[in-house]
């Protein structure tokens, strides 16, 4: 596997990046038009096309007054050696002009190409034609499941209120630590929670090809941009007073590995996982999941990143959709696998498939893990680019994301599908030799 030092790959000047292709816009305005209805955005072809326009029309002017410039230069010098001073003198004032209202076009243009630059970076992706439409996660299309729900002789308790987490999970001196959606994590509990994000990285790397990766947690603001998270997403993220951020997954840092590079066709794919920290402000969740661990503003993450040419991206979703199925099934949890609309789909996917592990102490699937393909959609935003082998023309790459899986969640429903009318936790058999070899966490929150 190549490093970033590699002979296969070649750094990019900065230039400001396209986020959609201009040129389909320029040539099928109403078809992009038609594919923002289905993401339900407004049309945005006019105006881009405003823009678009007034940029290129300063920029020929200004290069039409410089082509007249220099073709006015001989004729300026000829006539200053002739002694022809008037006519010298209005030349050269009038070239002077030319060349002030030059440099104001180029402003204008500059000033155009900001707005446009802008407004691209609030259009989301283009959805896949397979993707199903609907407003809403009830129009999400289920196309798989996994395991049956377990049928318990007693009523099921949401994790918090196990009897063994109560000591190992601890709400109120996070609360006095950090504020609310935080948890402080003991014991047998946080022995677990540490065992589940290795296991999951032990998983990816040894069966599934994935190379890990170890990466900052605080990043660029132009790396949040690449990867889509802004300008959309500020409010739900942190920033430091330095400028940097704080990233609200892996994805951020590990999709940006081949930001502003070309990259051989032979370097693809290359297939990333990492174990961090992450941060979000969950500032449109007020009120949702305030009890327990299930949203909180600080978890842990294995974050899957593919960077791959563009007729492999397809194949490549269905291959990640599948490694983090297999972390759910080793953990003997049942699931299921749907489709998400084109209202309920991420700001830079063009695909997602969410898997939804299953809940007993709320009767319900919920979330776990999104597998999404964006295209080239993060490509054009942060530069990066593949170079054919044979042909040596240069194109964007396409990039996937999904969650392998979230760790706090997986916690969760290890406790909430393990437990037992005692308060005891019965643990999966692939999890007992990363703690020890035990198969339980007693009722009283000790491993047994």
């Amino acid at each position: 596997m190549a490093n970033d030092c590699s002979p296969h790959l070649f750094l990019l000047a900065t230039v400001l990046p396209a986020m959609h292709d201009i040129r389909f816009i320029r040539s099928f305005p109403d078809r992009f038009d038609l594919a923002l209805a289905r993401r339900r955005h407004a049309p945005m072809a006019d105006r881009v096309l405003e823009l678009d326009h007034r940029r290129r029309e300063c920029i020929a002017r200004a290069e039409k007054l410089r082509a007249e410039q220099k073709a006015s230069a001989r004729e300026i010098g000829r006539a200053r050696a002739e002694g022809h001073i008037e006519k010298f003198n209005r030349m050269r004032k009038a070239v002077a002009a030319a060349k002030d209202k030059a440099t104001q076009l180029d402003h204008e243009a500059a000033t155009a190409d900001n707005e446009l630059h802008q407004l691209l970076l609030t259009i989301p992706n283009t959805a896949a034609s397979d993707v199903p439409d609907g407003t809403s996660d009830n129009d999400n299309l289920e196309v798989g499941r996994w395991g049956s729900p377990r049928t318990f002789g007693f009523s099921p308790s949401e994790h918090f209120e196990i009897a063994c987490v109560r000591k190992g999970m601890d709400f109120k001196t996070s609360a006095k630590l950090s504020g609310a959606r935080f948890v402080l994590m003991s014991s047998a509990v946080a022995r677990l929670h540490r065992a589940l994000g290795q296991f999951m990285l032990d998983l990816h790397i040894a069966e599934h090809g994935l190379t890990e990766t170890w990466t900052p947690v605080l990043v660029r603001e132009e790396m949040m941009v690449g990867a889509g998270q802004l300008p959309k997403f500020a409010g739900d993220s942190y920033r430091t007073t330095e400028g940097q951020w704080l990233i609200p997954t892996a994805e951020v840092s590990l999709t940006n590995i081949v930001s502003n590079m070309i990259v051989d066709e032979d370097y693809l794919p290359r297939r990333y996982c990492a174990l961090t920290q992450c941060f979000r402000s969950e500032a449109g969740s007020a009120g949702k999941d305030t009890a327990g661990m299930l949203r909180q503003h600080q978890f842990e993450k294995v974050e899957m990143v593919s960077i791959t040419a563009p007729e492999e991206s397809n194949t490549e979703h269905a291959r990640m959709r599948r490694c983090a199925e297999v972390i759910l099934e080793r953990l003997e949890l049942p699931y299921r696998t749907v489709v998400l609309c084109t209202g309920d789909m991420g700001f830079g996917a063009r695909k997602t498939f969410d898997l939804e592990v299953w809940l007993p102490g709320q009767g319900k699937y919920r979330e776990i893990s999104s597998v999404s393909n964006c295209g080239d959609f993060q490509a054009r935003r942060m530069s990066a680019r593949l170079r054919r082998r044979k042909s040596r023309a240069v194109e964007f790459v396409h990039s996937l994301n999904g969650s392998g899986l979230a760790v706090g969640r997986t916690l969760i429903a290890v406790l909430e599908n393990g437990q037992r009318e005692d308060g005891g936790v019965d643990l999966p058999a692939a999890i007992t030799p990363y703690v020890g070899g035990s198969r339980e966490i007693s009722p009283s929150g000790e491993f047994g």
